[in-house]
């Protein structure tokens, strides 16, 4: 069994897929992947490495097909129209990101693994970039597999809606007042496990309603429908929907 497996090595057919990959995605021909073959031959290297060295391919187009090969979803820059801040979405091998996964395992052990299924994400004043540290968290657990919500209850100045290119007229404030129902839940092309709910409608009494019974309903709803439920909430200094959040999840980032 030792012998056979030593004959026919695993990373044979994964090269073999990353070729025939590249020449699906129109980056490599038939005849550049033949080139490829020999050259990696010849100096005993990996396709991707050699097709490089050919300057056939970028270290970019490899990370596409390893992420492909892998299930490890993300965008290149100028597809979407998410800014280039969400950084989890079009630079997921950056230091930046590697540091939101980092923060998203701390996470998982700490919060969510004791249980909790919400958490609240705030800043302590406006201007820190909470919002989009949110959507890049959101987007690097949904890169996990988890089914991933992401709830914009900032219903003073929401972002997420821009972020993720949404229409935001229906939402979280809208379903909380009796004019909207879930469907005002909105999921993204470019990562299957992610969904947000807008803020909706900004209402002249958020912290009225977010302290509205029909909250806790809503949230015990939609904890049924995902594994991890983040919020987008207005800065402390600002505002203190937060404290309203926080109550209803258990906890605050």
């Amino acid at each position: 069994m030792t012998s056979s497996m030593a004959n026919n090595p695993l990373s044979t057919g994964r090269e073999s897929n990353i070729g025939q990959m590249l020449i699906e995605m129109g980056k490599l021909t038939p005849e550049d992947a033949e080139r490829v073959h020999r050259v990696q031959k010849e100096q005993v290297i990996r396709f991707g490495d050699a097709a490089q060295r050919l300057g056939l391919i970028t270290e970019n187009d490899v990370q596409q097909v390893l992420a492909y090969q892998f299930d490890y979803p993300y965008i290149h820059p100028g597809q979407g129209n998410y800014p280039p801040e969400l950084v989890a979405a079009y630079h997921p091998f950056s230091p930046m990101a590697e540091a939101l996964r980092a923060v998203r395992s701390q996470l998982m052990q700490r919060w969510f693994g004791a249980g909790y299924k919400g958490l609240a994400i705030a800043s302590m004043d406006s201007g820190d970039g909470a919002s989009l540290f949110t959507a890049n968290l959101a987007v690097v657990f949904a890169q996990l597999g988890q089914r991933t919500l992401l709830i914009d209850a900032n219903l003073r100045k929401p972002r997420q809606h821009k972020i993720f290119g949404l229409p935001g007229k229906q939402g979280l404030s809208n379903i909380l007042a009796g004019r909207a129902g879930l469907d005002a839940i909105s999921t993204t092309n470019a990562f299957a496990d992610l969904a947000i709910l807008p803020a909706g409608t900004i209402p002249p009494n958020p912290q009225e309603l977010l302290n509205r019974a029909s909250f806790g309903e809503l949230l015990d709803n939609l904890a049924e429908r995902a594994d991890i439920i983040l919020y987008d909430v207005p800065a402390v200094a600002k505002a203190a929907d937060v404290f309203a959040v926080a109550a209803r999840t258990g906890g605050v980032l």
